[in-house]
């Protein structure tokens, strides 16, 4: 882990501002952040580090399931304007890599860097991939694992770019199949471990001991694990806590809402209270800026 000292600025790369961020609160709070305005809020707000769901890209972006139909085009493109839109650093989910072979690992880990991305996670599911939540993981042999993780870590072009290896092994395989595959993964050099779904808070205090790396508790809602508390997680000596779809979810449900009142009541009125104002939109946006830009434009032509 790197010192405290480094700052979360453009002057440090992306990865390097997510490891400081790691340095600076703890658990660190990572925030599911879909469209790059929400990353806007979520900065704005307090948080130091933003996370891109794969699912929350597949079904809001594409609209599909995420069952590894979204490539790693369609990635770029939603990290690339989150990146754009915030210092605050983007941990990403690229699933198994994008592709059957380490070239393929390789391309995507590039890529990332690239687009600014300061880490990356990456699953031992296997390619036709399904959520943890609907009891139908299949796993990768871990020896397959190791070597995505290995292509990854041989693919980075700095040094400070973050790779955590995710193991959806808990319900298929068992604590110590799943901790040996943690373990694994670390060798191969991953920085951090995702074990997904663990139905325990103690659990993660193994996972702690037994990796010697930060650990990222998911704490997604409506899947199978309790939704335990950072002070809960900061208990067992969690890095990190990943909240990956709650602002999508929150989103989604205002969203149809609205859709179902205006549809049934012709009209807007009864639901305009529980809207975002036009005002506190430009607010985060920070369009007063821009309007001043423009403004000072203009006085330069005339």
């Amino acid at each position: 882990m790197r010192p405290s000292t480094l700052n979360l600025t453009r002057t440090a790369s992306a990865g390097a501002r997510f490891r400081a961020a790691l340095t600076i609160e703890s658990p660190l709070q990572i925030i599911g952040t879909s469209t790059a305005y929400h990353a806007l809020m979520a900065s704005k707000v307090g948080f130091r580090a933003l996370y891109l769901s794969g699912g929350a890209l597949a079904a809001g972006a594409l609209g599909v399931p995420d069952l590894g139909i979204s490539n790693l085009a369609d990635v770029l493109i939603d990290a690339q304007r989150i990146t754009a839109a915030t210092d605050v650093p983007l941990l990403v989910d690229v699933d198994t890599g994008f592709g059957p072979s380490s070239l393929n690992m390789m391309r995507t880990v590039k890529s990332m860097i690239q687009s600014g991305v300061a880490a990356i996670h990456i699953e031992d599911q296997v390619a036709l991939k399904r959520a943890p939540s609907r009891g139908k993981v299949m796993l990768v042999p871990l020896a397959d694992m190791v070597d995505r993780i290995k292509a990854a870590v041989d693919a980075k072009t700095d040094p400070d770019f973050v790779i955590v290896a995710r193991t959806d092994a808990i319900a298929v395989e068992g604590l110590q199949a799943t901790l040996d595959r943690a373990s694994a993964c670390v060798e191969a050099g991953a920085d951090m471990v995702i074990p997904e779904a663990l139905p325990e808070l103690a659990m993660y205090k193994m996972f702690v001991e037994a990796c010697k790396v930060p650990i990222i508790a998911g704490i997604p809602e409506f899947g199978k694990a309790p939704i335990f508390t950072r002070e809960e997680l900061q208990s067992v000596d969690v890095s990190m806590v990943l909240y990956p779809l709650s602002a999508f979810h929150a989103a989604n449900a205002a969203a149809l809402n609205v859709f179902r009142t205006i549809r049934s009541e012709g009209t807007q009125k009864s639901v305009v209270s529980t809207m975002q104002t036009r005002e506190e939109l430009y607010e985060y946006l920070g369009y007063l800026k821009y309007e001043q830009q423009l403004d000072a434009q203009r006085a330069k032509v005339l």
